[in-house]
């Protein structure tokens, strides 16, 4: 069982940062793959990112690539996902989320979520 709570979303002009920030319950962080997807308005849930469980691997989404950045803190049960030169495109809910064992970029490969923080941008 994993818990995890998302936090560090908000309101950004276009071309701005923010730094999302998971926090995850549990002894065993360090054994699970950890994404990051999103889900704007009208839109399916998409992937964004993900990291592995030693963090020495990472993948992105091609909309994001080059602008956002994964990270996870295994000491202390956090995953990160650094966002830069953020566009209006961008407005999103963003989840968390874990899954034992390899890295994958689909979402129903997952086994928990946080309930999400909202990121938007204006334009």
């Amino acid at each position: 069982q994993v818990q995890l709570v998302e936090s560090g979303g908000g309101l950004v002009q276009a071309g701005g940062s923010l730094r999302l920030s998971c926090a995850a319950s549990g002894r065993t962080f360090s054994t699970y793959t950890m994404g990051w997807f999103r889900q704007a308005p009208g839109k399916e849930r998409e992937f964004v990112a993900v990291i592995s469980r030693s963090g020495g691997i990472t993948d992105y989404a091609g909309s994001v690539k080059g602008r956002f950045t994964i990270s996870r803190d295994n000491a202390n049960n956090l995953v990160y996902l650094q966002m830069n030169s953020l566009k209006f495109e961008d407005t999103a809910v963003y989840h968390c989320a874990a899954k034992q064992s390899v890295i994958s970029t689909t979402s129903n490969r997952y086994d928990y979520w946080g309930q999400g923080t909202q990121v938007t941008v204006s334009s």
